[in-house]
């Protein structure tokens, strides 16, 4: 009997490599990239530490942050304040816990937001092109020409805002530079063969969009949206510290070193070198994290 004849892979079977497949296999490649980049590793260990710290710390460590204790006012670290009291009273530990949940909210909510916004305004500004994408480009240029401090500062100033508030507010001021990023990103991938493809057969603009380039352009949002973050806590430090932040009894980090920084002068330095350091190392720990996705996205710097 004559051995069966076998067919010939199609290269549209199941033998054929998913689409899926080299996704999940680029994907590998980043985080391999990723883990390599010992900064990264070391900021991203950071940043869960102080989520933890901030999330489940209260738990561990009670405090009253509503009602001022005056009989225990600007007491030194001890074993029942590990880092002290403040002005009104306050654990001074459990007070850093508190500011750090509210700083990291509004700096997380703000940084996704204002990615968002960015991200949509530079893809329709890139696509779109002509004269349409020049009027919203230099709405944008004439955006970064006024510093984003100096805007939050004044409309802080008039609205007095929540925590909910100064999200709006921070993500607001804070797109214009991911609309850039993300432009200059749409524009060489508006020209790709699938996207000519796609235009060609009838789809719509907003497929081309959503579909297309913003999927490929997910490494450029990731590590604008991780910048993002670190300048909005950066920001909320800023403007709390110039005491136009959360309102008492609220606090974040920022407040805290205002709080702090006549204290500071008697020798009660419990109440501004914690928040201080907390601020420089979440920052510094997103700029880490951010060099590291950047690296790891890099296709040309891959090995």
């Amino acid at each position: 009997m004559s051995a069966p004849l076998r067919q010939a892979p199609n290269p549209g079977s199941s033998t054929a490599t998913p689409r899926g497949a080299v996704a999940a296999t680029g994907l590998r490649l980043a985080v391999r990239r990723f883990a390599r980049n010992r900064l990264a590793v070391i900021g991203l260990a950071v940043i869960a530490v102080f989520v933890l710290f901030c999330l489940v710390g209260p738990y561990l460590h009670p405090t009253d942050q509503t009602h001022t204790a005056l009989s225990q006012v600007n007491l030194a670290p001890s074993t029942g304040h590990p880092l002290g009291t403040d002005a009104v009273g306050h654990d001074e530990l459990g007070r850093l816990m508190y500011g750090g949940k509210v700083s990291l909210l509004v700096g997380l909510a703000a940084g996704v937001l204002a990615t968002v916004i960015g991200t949509l305004w530079g893809a329709v500004a890139g696509y779109a092109g002509g004269w349409i994408g020049a009027v919203m480009m230099r709405v944008v240029d004439a955006g970064i020409a006024i510093p984003a401090l100096f805007i939050l500062l004044v409309i802080s100033a008039i609205l007095t805002p929540g925590v909910y508030g100064l999200i709006v507010i921070l993500g607001l001021v804070s797109w214009l530079v991911p609309s850039r990023l993300i432009r200059a990103e749409t524009l060489t991938l508006k020209n790709r063969d699938y996207v000519l493809t796609l235009r060609a057969i009838g789809g719509t603009h907003t497929r081309a969009i959503t579909r297309h380039i913003l999927p490929n352009a997910v490494s450029t949002i990731v590590v604008a949206a991780t910048f993002q973050v670190a300048d909005a806590i950066l920001l909320v430090a800023y403007v709390s510290y110039l005491g136009l932040g959360v309102q008492p009894p609220a606090t974040d980090w920022g407040g805290m070193l205002s709080a702090g920084l006549t204290a500071a002068y008697s020798g009660r330095w419990w109440l501004i070198l914690p928040p201080g350091l907390a601020v420089i190392l979440v920052v510094c720990a997103f700029n880490a994290i951010g060099d590291g996705l950047r690296d790891a996205f890099d296709v040309r710097g891959r090995g």
